[in-house]
């Protein structure tokens, strides 16, 4: 066994315990299903629709409907959690309905990249091993939990209370997020879209500011999310601030800018405008002021 796949074996286990533990701390005094927490329920339903959807991808090796699967698992998620909460406060609601959005066009967008690519690259090492393979989804689902966990435990949660001051916060904060991360990605399409821009990289628009705007802008919607659910969270529940500094951290340490700024490094290192793009553009928080 090679080590990828030996160590992809050690995690998997890690992976699926870490999922438990953020289970069971949700799901403390919320609401329940036949005596189940419905926020593990919702947790199990995020793991079960990735793995589900594993085996048709592993057998026809394609990555192609990765990110969409990740996208419907959210919608799929959050509807029946607050469906079967009950409970449908202002909060719930405002809640569901930012993230029935985000997930909505976030995975429509990510959906059409990759069906005009063809194929993502990042997967080409991974999908010949079960294994590996396996912990990419079982990771989607990680995904999944630890970005929503937020949502989940306000509209799970027995505690409620009338939209607030953290409410207009937050909702502002995601407005702003969420507008900074679709401008963004309409940028950089139209900019890769021009045959003119081939080999060539962005640096205009928010790309003039942030070397990831988009990336600032997803975390600062999840930012938002958390805000409006805090006044709610009790006990345990407040786990669910992971939300944001997981999010921050996955695309700031692991799975997004640093896989970034490494493939850009390879193909532009050493052109002087790009090394001075580096030098003067922020990798994440935009500049406010040039």
């Amino acid at each position: 066994m090679k080590t990828t796949d030996r160590n992809a074996l050690i995690a998997f286990p890690i992976l699926i315990l870490i999922g438990l533990l953020v289970a069971w701390a949700g799901s403390q005094g919320g609401a329940s299903i036949a005596g189940v927490p419905l926020f593990a329920l919702s947790v199990g339903l995020a793991f079960l629709i990735q793995w589900l959807a594993f085996i048709p991808a592993y057998l026809l090796q394609t990555e192609k409907f990765f990110d969409l699967t990740g996208s419907l698992t959210y919608i799929s998620v959050i509807t029946l959690a607050f469906i079967f909460s009950k409970a449908f406060d202002g909060r719930s609601i405002l809640l569901w309905a930012l993230v029935i959005i985000w997930a909505i066009r976030l995975g429509t967008f990510l959906f059409g990249r990759i069906k005009k690519a063809g194929k993502d690259d990042r997967f080409d090492e991974i999908k010949p091993s079960f294994i590996r393979f396996l912990n990419v989804w079982t990771i989607q689902g990680l995904w999944v939990t630890f970005t929503m966990a937020a949502a989940l435990v306000a509209i799970t949660t027995a505690s409620r209370k009338e939209l607030d001051l953290f409410a207009t916060l937050g909702v502002l904060v995601w407005i702003f997020g969420f507008a900074t991360e679709v401008t963004a990605d309409y940028q950089k399409s139209r900019f890769s879209a021009n045959p003119d821009n081939k080999g060539r990289f962005i640096q205009t628009g928010l790309w003039s500011r942030s070397r990831h705007p988009n990336y600032f802008g997803e975390i600062m919607l999840w930012v938002g999310v958390a805000i409006i659910a805090l006044p709610v969270l009790q006990g345990w529940q407040w786990v669910a601030l992971i939300s944001p500094v997981f999010v921050t951290l996955l695309l700031t340490r692991v799975s997004g800018i640093p896989l970034l700024e490494k493939k850009a490094d390879k193909k532009w290192g050493g052109q002087a405008d790009y090394e001075e793009y580096k030098k003067n553009t922020p990798v994440l928080i935009p500049r406010l002021l040039k």
